[in-house]
C-alpha cells in the first residue's frame, strides 16, 4: 500500500509554517491518541501515520529532502536508510512530538516544572499559604498582609542568570535544542542535553548573586484582599506570585487556603448561624424578652413566648453570615436552653414546693406527666 503524502496526512499545505505544522499535529494527536480510542485499530494506525509525517516535516533538513525526493528519501529498502541492512525504525521521544502535547495538557498539573519547547526552562512551582481568619473577618472581609519565603527573580541579573552585560549563548553541545540524539542500533534515542540540562543555553559569566540560576531565596510581603462571605477551605489565587522560574521563565501562582477559626458563641452552617442562649426558668415559663448578639456587633431582641421549652429555636432573618459575592445575608437561629435554678434560698424552695402542690402535674408539665404515665402502663403490662 502506497504511503500518503505527509502534508496530506497532517491536513496542511506544502508551504505551511513550523507553527502550522505543530498546531495541525497537536490537534490530530489529541483526537487519535490510543488512550482516547482504546481498541480502535484504525485510529492507532492513523496516529502512527501522523507521528511519522510530523517527525519528518518538523526537521528542516528532513523536510527539504522529502520535498525533493518524496518518500524515497527515507526508503530503507533502497539501501540508503540509517538503520543499515534490513531497514530500521526511529522512535523519537520529545522534540516537539507527542511530548509537547503531554507538556501542554499535564505540565501545570505536575507542578509546572516541565521544560517548554526546545528544552526551555519551565515555569516556577505553585506555592501554598495557609491563612487562618476569624468568623468576623469572614463576615466583613478584610485586607490582609502576608509574608512568603520563596524563590524570587534575582535583581542584579534581572532573572537571566548572567552577569550584567553578559548574555546566555546557545549550548554548544545541543546547539540550542536542549536535547541530544544518539544512535543505538535500529533506534534513535533522544535525551536531555547533559551540558545545559535541557535549557538550550549556557552562561559564560554566571551572575554571582544567584550562581547563574536567575533566582534567589527571598521573603516577600504581599497584600491580600479577603472578600466577605468566604467559607472554611476557600482558595484565593494570586497569579504569578509563586516561585520564580529558572532564568526568566514565568513564575508560578500562589494559592492562599483560608481556614475560619471556631467561634466561642456561633456555629456556622453555610450562610446561617446558630447560637445557644440560656434563659431563666421563669422567663421560659412566664414569657419575656432576651437580647442576643449578632456577628456584625449589633444586638437583637427575641420574644420568648410563655411555656417555651429547652431546645426551641427562634429565627432572626438576615442576621446571619454574608453571602460570597452577594449583598444578601443568611439567618440567625437562636436555640433557647432553659436553665434550672441553682443555689436556691429557703424561701425560694418553699415557693417552688407551694407551686408544685398548687397545680396538677399533668397540666403544668404535660410531657413529663405523659412519659411517666406510659412507664406505669409498661410496668402494669409486665406484672400481668
Amino acid at each position: 500500500m502506497a504511503k500518503r503524502d505527509f502534508y496530506e496526512v497532517l491536513g496542511v499545505k506544502k508551504d505551511a509554517s513550523a507553527d502550522d505544522l505543530k498546531k495541525a499535529f497537536r490537534k490530530l494527536a489529541m483526537q487519535l491518541h490510543p488512550d482516547r480510542n482504546p481498541g480502535n485499530k484504525e485510529a492507532e494506525q492513523k496516529f502512527k501515520e501522523i507521528n511519522e509525517a510530523y517527525d519528518i516535516l518538523k526537521d528542516d533538513q528532513k523536510r527539504g529532502a522529502y520535498d525533493r525526493f518524496g518518500h524515497a528519501a527515507f526508503d530503507q529498502s533502497a539501501g540508503g536508510g540509517r538503520g543499515g541492512p534490513g531497514g530500521g525504525f526511529e522512535f523519537n521521544f520529545g522534540s516537539g512530538g507527542f511530548a509537547d502535547i503531554f507538556d501542554e495538557m499535564f505540565g501545570e498539573f505536575m507542578g509546572g516544572r516541565r521544560g517548554g519547547a526546545n528544552g526551555a526552562p519551565g515555569r516556577g512551582a505553585d506555592l501554598r499559604y495557609n491563612l487562618e481568619i476569624t468568623l468576623e473577618d469572614a463576615f466583613k472581609g478584610k485586607p490582609s498582609t502576608i509574608r512568603v519565603a520563596s524563590l524570587a527573580a534575582c535583581e542584579p541579573c534581572g532573572g537571566s542568570g548572567a552577569e550584567r552585560g553578559a548574555k546566555p549563548v546557545a549550548c554548544p553541545t545541543c546547539r540550542g535544542h536542549g536535547k541530544v540524539r544518539a544512535q543505538q542500533g535500529f533506534f534513535t534515542v533522544e535525551r536531555t542535553c547533559p551540558t545545559c540540562m535541557g535549557r538550550g543555553q549556557t552562561i559564560d559569566k554566571p551572575c554571582r548573586a544567584c550562581s547563574g540560576e536567575g533566582r534567589v531565596k527571598r521573603e516577600r510581603t504581599l497584600n491580600v484582599s479577603i472578600p466577605s462571605g468566604v467559607e472554611d477551605g476557600t482558595r484565593i489565587r494570586l497569579a504569578s506570585e509563586g516561585e520564580a522560574g529558572v532564568r526568566g521563565a514565568p513564575a508560578g501562582d500562589l494559592y492562599i487556603f483560608l481556614s475560619v477559626a471556631p467561634h466561642r458563641l456561633f456555629k456556622r452552617d453555610g450562610t446561617d448561624l446558630h447560637v445557644r442562649v440560656p434563659i431563666p426558668m421563669t422567663t421560659a415559663a412566664l414569657g419575656g424578652t432576651i437580647e442576643v448578639p449578632s456577628v456584625d456587633g449589633t444586638r437583637s431582641r427575641v420574644t420568648i413566648p410563655p411555656g417555651s421549652q429547652s431546645g426551641q429555636a427562634f429565627r432572626l432573618r438576615g442576621k446571619g453570615m454574608s453571602a460570597l459575592r452577594s449583598q444578601q445575608r443568611g439567618d440567625l437561629f437562636v436555640e433557647a436552653i432553659v436553665e434550672t435554678p441553682v443555689n436556691l434560698t429557703k424561701r425560694q424552695q418553699e415557693l417552688l414546693r407551694e407551686f408544685e402542690k398548687a397545680g396538677a402535674a399533668d397540666k403544668t408539665s404535660p410531657e413529663s406527666a405523659g412519659f411517666f404515665s406510659k412507664v406505669k402502663e409498661l410496668w402494669d403490662d409486665l406484672r400481668d
